[in-house]
């Protein structure tokens, strides 16, 4: 055999790209037979119970634990009954007697009482009852202020309407009954006849108090004196 059949055949390109090809195939096949046995697997694990002792066996083992209660504290001693204990009767004593006592009166020395002689033998001479002093006189009662028809003003009665009375439309005359004094200023008043309304009668009375009269003069001396004074309220 010579030289020229000893030789290996040659390699050609199209011989290079099928083995390239093939290597390419090979390594997608490989990866899907690996998929492929793993499924297999896992489907004979299943049916033969395999994977749930898996399972099992991973999974923590739950303690149950149970919480005592602490022992109820002892009860106190029950008070112990104090006992009944008989007495026994005292034995009685015998009682002696007290001897009676006699009571011995004292002599007394008999005294002859002395005779009287005329001078004190004589009544005394009674004195004559006094008569009874008269009473002090009492002074006279003052006389109650008199009751006049009319009053000169120095300061008339400024009358001031209440807003609120305004608002609702009231109106009427107020009398009033004004006791003034000596120097001419209203010491009482009192509402003689109202309107009806205390909000009139009210702002009425104060007008009354700022007012200032003329003294009422008799026999040439200021007396106090009542008046009736009407103020009327009245809407414009």
């Amino acid at each position: 055999m010579n030289a020229m059949t000893m030789m290996p055949p040659p390699v050609t390109v199209q011989a290079v790209e099928q083995f390239a090809d093939f290597d390419k195939k090979r390594s997608k096949f490989v990866p899907l037979m690996a998929i492929v046995v793993l499924h297999i697997a896992g489907f004979y694990a299943i049916q033969s119970g395999l994977l749930s002792r898996v399972v099992t066996a991973a999974m923590p083992t739950i303690t149950t634990i149970s919480i005592i209660a602490p022992p109820a504290p002892p009860k106190p001693p029950a008070p112990s009954v104090p006992k009944t204990v008989e007495l026994s009767a005292p034995v009685p004593r015998a009682v002696i007697p007290p001897l009676p006592l006699i009571a011995v009166a004292p002599s007394e020395p008999t005294i002859t009482p002395p005779q009287p002689t005329r001078s004190e033998a004589a009544p005394a001479a009674t004195a004559a009852p006094t008569a009874p002093s008269a009473p002090a006189p009492s002074p006279p009662a003052p006389s109650a202020p008199r009751t006049v028809s009319s009053v000169e003003y120095i300061k008339a009665p400024q009358l001031i309407y209440p807003n609120l009375s305004r608002r609702l439309g009231e109106s009427g005359t107020v009398v009033l009954r004004i006791l003034i004094n000596e120097k001419g200023l209203p010491e009482q008043i009192l509402i003689h006849k109202s309107t009806g309304y205390n909000n009139l009668d009210e702002a009425g009375r104060q007008a009354a108090q700022r007012a200032l009269f003329k003294p009422m003069v008799e026999n040439g001396k200021a007396v106090p004196v009542y008046v009736l004074v009407p103020l009327t309220f009245q809407l414009s």
